[in-house]
């Protein structure tokens, strides 16, 4: 066993806070989007380049972080991060125009890409083997806690100062960040320096393949996915560069990322179920929000204010996570995590529009409990057999998968939600004819009704049957949103089985101390 490393918690601050604030940034901008286009003067499908540019280049870099410490030095590479993202932040913030912000958040993507899976390699070494699941409850409450607080803090800086806050709040943070990495992080003592040929070939596909995939997801409800040419494109494009690159990287002597990892079954049980997490957990914080100001007229500052239970509950859990993980095993946390997450989504999938605050809070303050337990859980298990020298090799392929099956997640629950709410529609329509008595009576009675207001007779039926057309339109999209929550609830189900896939107590090889 390892002995405790003295300086742990000052290790967990470091890079939980360069963790929080990559997190963070994935979705503190979507509040903010709508006043940014009118101050650079940009279409809704321009201003969207702002969100895509920076996920795009974070998904890219993920995987790569392992060959940039081999080459240059954990170290180095997590503070060159944090310095590219704090920098970068900052020009954010006084950017000219559109190209000058896509340009400036790709960079910030860059930087703040690689800062996750580090910050997990980091923590497992930092902690002893009997203390990973608390290192992971450290770890798991900065990347799920920063998307889910990012709309909330997004929205009060922009109502309260401007948008470009969003970005200027992170250079303090960035600076203190960067001086404790120069005080207590170290390269670990097996971390190899590699100064050979770059496998540039691997890198090349990587970028086509996950660039092109990132780039299909995000624009396919946009499109109107396959029968857009564009979207085809992308799609051949994606598989065809993911498949070149696992076979290059299959073969390659030093490839840039280390793919045989997944011969470890328990490893790619994890990360399998760490994605389907991440199509639940990315899918509903895409449809809460939208739900809150879409159907119930929500600002965006109070609806993200209606989602912190979630984050409260996940706060909360993680700690019991880490602590019960010894005790009970990944199997029995994992599971009740998913059932309890399950029940949740049921619980919204009944809901309907005269719903009240608790119908709200309580299935939200279920699902962070339930994120909390699977999260810390699932970390510790699907890294507990790899090796120390494949650890940050591991954790970027874990927290890249989960990215792009949240991706999935995001692009599922869009088209879901779409496509359902034209199906309720044209089911709807049906009954809805002039034909029927009650739908005859109905339209009268409106049209009466403004006619009393003052209008004239012709405007009072148009006024009528746009009052009523309103009405089942949000109808319509109550039914899909409860579609949708149903369908984010049997995802959790079926991921049951995946957990006796896992290792009930594997050795952790990540226990050993840092030294310089």
């Amino acid at each position: 066993m390892s002995k405790e490393n003295p300086e742990k918690w000052l290790i967990a601050l470091t890079v939980i806070m360069g963790t929080i604030m990559s997190a963070l940034d994935t979705s503190i901008v979507n509040v903010a989007l709508p006043y940014m286009r009118g101050y650079l003067g940009a279409s809704i499908e321009e201003i969207a380049w702002v969100a895509t540019g920076y996920i795009l280049s974070s998904v890219i870099v993920m995987p790569i972080v392992a060959m940039l410490s081999a080459r240059f030095g954990r170290k180095r590479v997590y503070g060159a991060s944090i310095l590219l993202f704090t920098v970068s932040s900052m020009l954010c913030g006084m950017s000219w125009s559109l190209s000058s912000l896509v340009v400036f958040r790709i960079i910030q993507g860059i930087g703040g890409g690689a800062l996750i899976p580090v910050s997990q390699a980091i923590l497992r070494e930092s902690f002893p083997p009997e203390e990973q699941g608390l290192a992971m409850g450290v770890y798991g409450f900065g990347v799920v806690l920063g998307p889910a607080i990012g709309p909330t803090l997004g929205g009060w800086l922009t109502d309260n100062y401007s948008w470009p806050w969003i970005f200027y709040i992170n250079v303090p943070i960035g600076i203190i960040n960067i001086v404790l990495v120069q005080r207590y992080l170290y390269d670990p003592p097996y971390l190899k320096r590699e100064k050979g040929k770059i496998d540039f070939s691997g890198l090349f596909f990587l970028i086509a393949g996950l660039g092109a995939l990132q780039l299909m997801l995000e624009k396919g409800e946009q499109k109107d996915w396959f029968a857009s040419d564009y979207i085809v494109y992308l799609l051949v494009i994606a598989a065809a560069g993911i498949f070149l690159f696992v076979i290059r990287e299959l073969t390659a002597k030093k490839p840039a990322v280390d793919l045989r990892v997944l011969k470890d079954l328990n490893f790619t049980s994890g990360t399998v179920l760490g994605g389907l997490l991440g199509i639940g957990l990315y899918g509903s914080l895409f449809l809460l929000p939208l739900f809150l100001q879409q159907l119930l007229g929500y600002p965006a500052f109070d609806s993200g204010l209606i989602l912190m239970p979630r984050s409260l509950a996940m706060a909360l859990a993680m700690p019991l996570g880490g602590r019960f993980y010894n005790r009970l095993g990944p199997r029995v946390l994992i599971g009740f995590g998913l059932v309890l997450t399950a029940f949740s989504f049921q619980q919204l999938a009944r809901m309907s529009l005269d719903v009240g605050f608790w119908d709200i809070f309580i299935p939200q303050f279920l699902q962070g409990i339930g994120f909390g337990f699977i999260f810390v859980a699932l970390s510790t298990a699907a890294l507990s057999t790899i090796k120390k020298e494949e650890m940050t090799a591991a954790t970027g392929l874990y927290n890249v998968i989960r990215q792009v099956f949240g991706s999935i997640g995001i692009a599922i629950t869009a088209t879901e939600l779409t496509r359902n709410e034209t199906v309720y529609r044209k089911l709807f329509l049906h009954d809805l004819s002039f034909l029927n008595p009650v739908m005859d009576h109905r339209v009268s009675a409106l049209a009466s009704a403004f006619i009393q207001k003052g209008a004239d007779p012709v405007t009072a039926h148009e006024e009528a049957l746009r009052f009523l057309d309103g009405q089942l339109a949000r109808q319509t999209g109550m039914l899909a949103y409860d579609h949708v929550f149903a369908l984010v609830s049997y995802i959790f189900i079926i991921s049951l089985p995946l957990i006796f896939f896992l290792r009930e107590k594997g050795r952790s090889h990540a226990g050993e101390i840092l030294v310089e």
